[in-house]
């Protein structure tokens, strides 16, 4: 009878058979494994050059940013400071209106003031608009009122200072009376 065990052709075709499924079970695993850590390393890198990609774009924005600050700090301190300049300008201009004997005085004066406000404006000093406008207060600060028909009510009735702005940005609102009703 153990003859008969012995030979069954299948058994040995059985044996190869697991021997060849454990290799390929072990393979596998093996390979398995390998990815396994390939794809953790690759994660960890793609991970890691995600980050350094956010950081470098905040870091680009965060300087752009700060430049275009001090850019526009530096610009605006130097507008507040001449608006002095253009105040003293305006002074001597109108002490020179009624001087007849210096009309050269006159015509440097203007063409001074002209080149300089040119300057200024091309840095981005606006002045604000004021006579025959409609009082805001964004803009302007009224310092005296006056009852009056001849103008609507909140008119801007004369200017008793100018006012600037850069942009959007008010410098120094212009000084300004403003009407109200009579009653």
């Amino acid at each position: 009878m153990s003859h008969k065990h012995n030979n069954n052709p299948f058994k040995n075709a059985e044996s190869i058979s697991d021997e060849v499924n454990q290799e390929n079970v072990e393979n596998e695993t093996a390979e398995n494994t390998e990815n396994d850590e390939l794809q953790q390393k690759y994660d960890t890198l793609n991970q890691q050059y995600i980050r350094l990609l956010a950081d470098f774009d905040n870091y680009r924005k965060r300087q752009e940013h700060e430049r275009e600050e001090l850019l526009k700090f530096g610009t605006e301190n130097t507008l507040k400071k001449m608006i002095e300049v253009l105040d003293n300008f305006e002074r001597g201009k109108k002490a020179l209106e009624n001087v007849d004997d210096c009309e050269k005085v006159k015509e440097s004066f203007d063409l001074v003031h002209k080149q300089v406000m040119e300057a200024l404006g091309k840095l981005g000093l606006e002045q604000i608009e004021t006579e025959g406008k409609e009082f805001d207060p964004n803009f302007h600060d009224a310092v005296m009122q006056t009852p009056t028909s001849e103008h609507p009510e909140h008119t801007i009735i004369n200017e008793l200072q100018k006012g600037y702005k850069m942009g959007d940005k008010v410098l120094r609102p212009a000084l300004v009376n403003v009407a109200t009703s009579e009653g």
